[in-house]
């Protein structure tokens, strides 16, 4: 049972609503077309010098979502796949899909083909947007897969001529950054907005039920699923973290720094939707792991918010140049996506004077749940305080809820839990309980103030920068190797990523090497998911039928040296 009135409420915020009325917007597209008549001249994307206001986004979205529909002939409830990292032509992408009734399957460029292929087959995507940089991947795949549309596009195609065709050309003949690939069918994205420009996009009724993203995650095990977000589940997320990081912000006047890809649920409703909704820009950052270059580029912005990962902040932090930027205009600071380390959170607010404040969030949850208040004057360690709309609870292995400052498993009721899992009834039924309840997997406690902390995971997943790696899905790829026997992976502490991946292998072939583990991950793993750790033992340690117990290897692991 619940408590009649929840810990958090006696810490809430003044002035934050403990409700929101999610029916103030019928869609995602509704606050689009509100942003767009508001804020109508101001600046709503820039990346790499070019500027794109909310009159373009507007054309330009509308533009491609004819292409889609008068075009393409694509109808309402079909899946689009977006493969781009942080440019330009990604919100037009989003917000084009989206009005045309089409649902957003969000794709990690860095898919290796065995991913990619299995994401567009398990979304039936029937068409594709990809970057030239990462089309040599789909097309390794196309074949076997739904996809009958593919639209190509190049880093430059929205910066304006003479400055596009010389970015393409840097980025495929002096940078060789765009391997060759065939796909002769394809239709250029500039040449699909020209397309679509020639007529109007048709009507298209969208709805709270209707499907706005499937946005692929692990779950609870290492097959990757697609949760079902839908344009309610977006306005309600979009309005809840809005209640709390926009109230001390201007509207029409905010810069925020994208470096987190959209293609991830933090950045794509934190910045692309919170901030469109504020008629802010969105300074996209397309490659942040060049930390020298993106220290440049905020030096040329008078940033109001920025949002990030732990190690985005500790690797600023730990570049040139950073602490000579001028600050004084940044109001939020606001980290999720993994666990804010106390040292960092400290020295950030020393550096810029502007508190990191932590929220936690799910995929499932589009993605937030509890956020820390932003009057709150230093880092307390904790993930703060469900948000509007929100309720949370701690249960034990019996579904008791816990008393304050006893760890329990969080669970999570709200308009932004997603419907389920994409066809995968079972999978969805092990999550969202027949009361509601969304079980994380995470397991938190409260303090007498009402801030949750988390303490543990229930699952085995791997957090790595942000990102979740799931360990059965290593242990799959690294089990076709015809020199392993047996395999299992773990997460292990590391200063620069928060965990990294760490496998222990039982040895089929007696020659078999730590590198010719990696260079087989290498094939069929994105980077982050490859271990940093290769470990051989005579046998892993299991239960009594056969199970293998990653816990203790967990707990035996040695963190990772710098």
């Amino acid at each position: 049972m619940t408590q009649a009135t929840p810990l958090w409420l006696s810490s809430y915020p003044s002035g934050i609503p403990a409700q929101i009325d999610v029916n103030k917007y019928s869609s995602v597209v509704a606050v689009l077309a509100e942003a767009c008549d508001q804020f109508r001249t101001r600046p709503a994307f820039y990346s790499m010098g070019k500027t794109i206001s909310y009159d373009d986004v507007d054309r330009l979205s509308a533009h491609f979502a004819s292409y889609l529909l008068n075009v393409l002939k694509l109808k309402k409830g079909d899946r689009v796949a977006l493969m781009l990292p942080n440019v330009l032509q990604y919100p037009i992408a989003i917000f084009g899909t989206l009005r045309a009734g089409m649902t957003v399957v969000n794709t990690n460029p860095m898919y290796t083909a065995r991913e990619l292929k299995h994401q567009l087959n398990d979304s039936g995507a029937a068409a594709i947007v990809v970057l030239d940089n990462f089309a040599c991947t789909l097309a390794d795949v196309l074949k076997e897969t739904p996809v009958r549309h593919v639209i190509t596009t190049g880093v430059g195609d929205l910066l304006g001529f003479p400055k596009s065709t010389i970015v393409n050309f840097v980025a495929r003949y002096i940078k060789k950054m765009v391997p060759d690939y065939s796909i002769p069918a394809a239709t250029r994205f500039t040449a699909a907005l020209a397309s679509g420009a020639q007529q109007a996009a048709p009507s298209v009724e969208i709805g709270h039920e209707d499907i706005a993203f499937l946005q692929y995650t692990g779950g609870t095990t290492g097959v990757a699923k697609g949760a079902i977000l839908t344009h309610r589940n977006l306005v309600a997320n979009m309005m809840q973290s809005g209640e709390w990081i926009g109230r001390n912000s201007k509207p029409g006047e905010e810069i925020i720094i994208t470096a987190l890809p959209l293609y991830h649920i933090f950045a794509l409703t934190a910045n692309g939707l919170v901030f469109m909704r504020l008629g802010g820009l969105n300074v996209l950052i397309a490659n942040p792991r060049d930390m020298k270059g993106f220290v440049e580029e905020l030096r040329k912005h008078k940033f109001t918010a920025i949002t990030g990962v732990n190690t985005l902040f500790n690797g600023l932090l730990n570049t040139a140049g950073f602490t000579d930027l001028d600050f004084s205009s940044m109001h939020l600071s606001l980290g999720g996506g993994m666990a804010v380390q106390r040292a960092v959170a400290e020295r950030w607010k020393k550096v810029t004077g502007c508190t990191l404040v932590e929220a936690y969030g799910l995929t499932e949850t589009s993605p937030a749940v509890c956020m820390n208040p932003l009057d709150n004057t230093e880092y307390n360690g904790s993930i703060g305080l469900p948000i509007s709309s929100t309720l949370v609870i701690l249960l034990d292995d019996d579904g008791n809820e816990v008393a304050p400052g006893t760890p329990g498993e969080l669970c999570v009721k709200g308009p932004q839990v997603m419907r389920g899992y994409w066809q995968r009834p079972e999978e969805t039924a092990k999550v969202i309980d027949d009361k509601g309840w969304l079980h994380t997997g995470d397991i938190a406690t409260i303090d007498d103030k009402g801030y949750f902390y988390i303490v543990d995971r229930k699952k085995d997943m791997i957090l790595v920068s942000g990102f979740n790696v799931y360990p059965n899905e290593i242990e799959d790829v690294i089990a076709t190797h015809p020199g392993v026997l047996e395999v299992a992976a773990v997460g292990v502490p590391d200063d620069k990523s928060g965990e990294a991946v760490k496998v222990v292998i039982v040895r089929k072939d007696p020659a078999l090497t730590a590198d010719s583990v990696k260079a087989h991950c290498r094939t069929h793993l994105t980077g982050y998911k490859q271990p940093k750790i290769v470990e051989f033992r005579d046998s892993l340690p299991k239960t009594n039928v056969g199970k293998i117990l990653r816990r203790e290897l967990r707990d035996s692991a040695k963190p990772v040296e710098s």
